[in-house]
């Protein structure tokens, strides 16, 4: 098992987040959630696993995982409180059908859906107040890797939503880097090129909350991470974990990921 601070006073979380994004009927993702708690048992104590489902799947899957070592979250939330805002679904809505996590900006939800900073700022302090931990999701296209702006596009997108917030508000905020250039267009992103960002994501924490907000604030990567890549990502200094896409939808994947720390 890895160390993850010099000094080991305050490590940060691994966790193992499952995003199933819009796959399974609600008798499938009840079965899924069965599946993985029963294997959960081999994953070690100091490991997070956290399934975030559809909203139809939310309250059957909390009744599943409920009060177990399993986080439940949403895959995202609305930027108001409530409302004649028909087909959304708010925080506080997602806290009383049991979440304790809801996944913001996620690449998909900015390139399909035109998700703005400004906005993931509004998500955020209405999850925050409801008593939700943020998986804020960061990260570059391929033309903008390929320009080589892949630095000074999650640097503005950390400065434009979380530095609205505080070093309070971060120890509820966990950041997932996703190399949008590597999913699903046959470019792999090497450990490395992974490390290298997360450094650089942490350094840009830093720079506004200081170094030990920094260290703890937990890093996800979430690009095509699988069983067969996951340890050497994991291995990686400031590589937290992973928000784990169609690898989470076989219990098997998933938890295997959660054993390669």
């Amino acid at each position: 098992m890895k160390l993850f601070l010099n000094d080991c006073k305050n490590m940060r979380k691994y966790i193992v987040a499952g995003n199933w994004k819009m796959n399974t009927t609600v008798p499938e993702g009840v079965e899924l959630a069965k599946a993985v708690l029963a294997a959960s048992a081999a994953v070690p104590a100091d490991v997070k696993l956290i399934v975030a489902t559809p909203f139809t799947h939310l309250c059957p899957v909390a009744a599943v995982v409920g009060g177990t070592r399993i986080g439940l979250s949403a895959e995202n939330c609305a930027d108001k409180e409530k409302g004649a805002y028909t087909g959304e679904v708010s925080a506080a809505m997602l806290a009383s059908a049991g979440c304790q996590y809801t996944i913001l900006g996620h690449s998909e939800r900015r390139q399909y859906y035109g998700e703005t900073d400004e906005k993931l700022v509004e998500k955020t302090r209405l999850a925050l107040a409801n008593g939700l931990d943020v998986i804020l999701c960061v990260g570059e296209n391929l033309e903008e890797r390929e320009a080589g702006r892949h630095f000074a596009v999650c640097e503005s997108q950390i400065k434009n939503v979380l530095y609205n917030f505080t070093a309070e508000d971060m120890k509820h905020i966990i950041v997932a880097y996703e190399p949008v250039w590597a999913i699903g267009t046959g470019k792999t992103a090497t450990a490395e090129q992974a490390e290298e960002i997360h450094a650089f994501i942490r350094k840009t924490i830093a720079e506004k909350f200081g170094e030990q907000v920094a260290d703890d604030t937990t890093i996800l990567y979430g690009g095509s991470c699988k069983p067969s890549n996951a340890k050497e990502l994991f291995a990686q200094k400031d590589i937290d974990g992973g928000l784990i896409g169609g690898a989470a939808l076989k219990a098997d994947d998933f938890i295997g990921i959660a054993l390669s720390f």
